[in-house]
């Protein structure tokens, strides 16, 4: 069972409040078009296109915005090409961060990624100083909305789910990669409301810092989410009650 930092609970907490996320309908549209342009148009045959369009419709996305996002992938309404890179790197205090980044232009992004981890006293480290620390497993978050948790959790695993985890009225439920959307098919057939799915990487254990060093990697983490060609940041930070309470 992997271990569970508060990290996404806090994302999901300022989600709905942090004017500064001005940019996410840019990183939308940058996952849309390389979900596209790896897996093909059609999202009933790309799972990680059909994600990536779930995710955009829940932050209201204009249709024409996604569809140009689509159109890009193949050349028309403009040729964006983009890499998908991870980086890897330290926090202050030892926390290990993964960083899924997009991009046009690898020695700009690299730069700016470097620079957010020196100021924040971490560092940007080498392919592979810390993803062994990390699981790749496909996550879906279940609104409770009244209904039972222990009666979600069952359901899920009737549905292939390896693990799940409930965070404030939250259901968190942990799938192979490969079974995400077989999970997600099954339990939104059930009538249960998917808040949201995605392959993410979930942290082996978590690492307990002092007050003082756990804010210092939440605004680290918070700095290279804002940066544009970032698209997720993940951590082995784990993040008490009384920390979670000042955020």
């Amino acid at each position: 069972m992997a271990g569970h930092s508060k990290w996404a609970q806090i994302k999901r907490q300022k989600g709905a409040t942090d004017a500064k996320r001005g940019q996410v309908f840019t990183k939308l549209a940058r996952e849309i078009t390389v979900a596209a342009r790896l897996g093909g148009p059609d999202p009933d045959a790309n799972s990680r296109l059909r994600i990536a369009i779930q995710k955009a419709r829940a932050e209201n996305m204009p249709n024409d915005n996604i569809k140009r996002a689509i159109e890009r992938a193949s050349g028309e309404g403009g040729a964006d090409t983009y890499d998908e890179i991870y980086y890897e790197g330290f926090g202050p205090g030892g926390a290990a961060v993964m960083v899924k980044a997009l991009t046009d232009n690898r020695n700009r992004t690299v730069g700016e990624v470097r620079s957010v981890f020196t100021r924040a006293g971490g560092s940007l480290g080498e392919t592979g100083s810390v993803n062994y620390l990390f699981d790749q497993l496909g996550l879906i978050t279940v609104k409770a909305a009244g209904a039972d948790p222990d009666e979600l959790a069952l359901l899920a695993i009737d549905a292939g789910a390896q693990d799940i985890k409930t965070e404030d009225g939250a259901v968190e439920v942990y799938t192979a990669p490969t079974d995400l959307k077989l999970v997600q098919d099954a339990l939104a057939g059930q009538g249960v409301e998917i808040e949201d799915a995605a392959i993410t990487m979930q942290p082996k254990t978590t690492l307990d810092l002092d007050e003082a060093e756990t804010l210092k990697n939440l605004r680290l983490l918070e700095r290279l989410e804002d940066l544009d060609d970032v698209q997720e940041v993940y951590s082995n930070l784990e993040v008490s009650d009384a920390v979670l309470a000042q955020v």
